[in-house]
């Protein structure tokens, strides 16, 4: 069996009828490490995790040499045993928790549910201690109180700590995290990120983060895929952004506004048909 927790080759999805290849030739493999997966809006980096999932719609065409979580084949599986692995094993952060919580429920009712489901001979009993053991483990204050609003009467950044807390009580061995930051203020999105980094090294958990953000993706992650027109054109260390050799990449980073050297005008990137095909390009060491 692979070390891996997360083994994906030669990755390709389409929709409509196969005319539209929206993930084409996509490989990389997860451990218990932050990966990031960049690119911009329509790259293709939330429909790879999606497809993980196996959340993407029927009309979808999916295939790959392999698309495996642990031992388990995630192309040939049927969506009973799906069922045991989405949320027990693999969990997914979405972008906002304000389209991912029912209105009419409270928050302690969603938490316990989604407990009581990945662990059916749990009594209600048990599943509301697990709820209240989880809030205060995504450091929420006053968690008997927290849990009986409703999702409009919390905040944003405590909206997605409850979201946090919602994947993390099943204990998956993978968390998705699909811009779990991006609709946070800046100073909420550094205490979020601090709380993941914490859970993550803790639970020894594999965490896939995507984003569009290169500098938080830079200080958060260990490794990052670039993607662009929907397949990776560079794979490298978090750390070694700035030695990027894509011209993709290099575009990206200097679009990006600094205060320290303020330029006069940020340049626009030039983009070269040959990055629909070109060698990926790897440094990791």
């Amino acid at each position: 069996m692979s070390s891996s927790l997360i083994d994906v080759s030669n990755l390709e999805i389409a929709f409509g009828g196969g005319s539209v290849r929206a993930v084409r030739g996509v490989s990389f493999s997860l451990g218990q490490e932050k990966l990031g997966i960049v690119g911009e809006s329509g790259s293709g980096k939330s429909t790879v995790g999606r497809a993980i999932m196996r959340l993407l719609p029927p009309t979808a065409m999916v295939s790959a040499e392999r698309m495996s979580f642990r031992d388990v084949d995630l192309l040939k599986v049927d969506e009973r045993e799906m069922m045991t692995i989405r949320g027990r094993r693999i969990g997914l952060i979405l972008q906002d928790p304000k389209y991912s919580l029912n209105p009419v429920m409270r928050i302690g009712e969603q938490i316990a549910e989604t407990y009581r489901l990945h662990y059916p001979k749990a009594s209600a009993k048990q599943a509301h201690g697990q709820t209240l053991e989880m809030l205060d483990a995504v450091k929420i204050r006053e968690v008997e109180r927290v849990a009986r609003l409703y999702p409009h009467e919390i905040s944003g950044g405590m909206g997605q700590r409850v979201m946090i807390a919602m994947m993390l009580i099943a204990e998956p061995e993978v968390l998705i995290a699909d811009e779990p930051t991006s609709a946070l203020d800046v100073t909420v999105r550094l205490e979020i990120l601090a709380l993941l980094d914490e859970l993550v090294a803790r639970r020894n958990l594999g965490l896939i983060f995507i984003s569009h953000d290169l500098n938080l993706v830079r200080n958060f992650c260990d490794r990052v895929l670039i993607m662009y027109a929907g397949r990776v054109v560079e794979v490298l260390e978090a750390r070694d952004l700035d030695k990027a050799r894509h011209p993709y990449t290099q575009g990206l980073l200097a679009s990006l506004p600094s205060i320290d050297d303020p330029p006069a005008r940020l340049p626009i990137l030039k983009r070269d048909p040959s990055w629909l095909d070109g060698k990926i390009l790897e440094r990791t060491r």
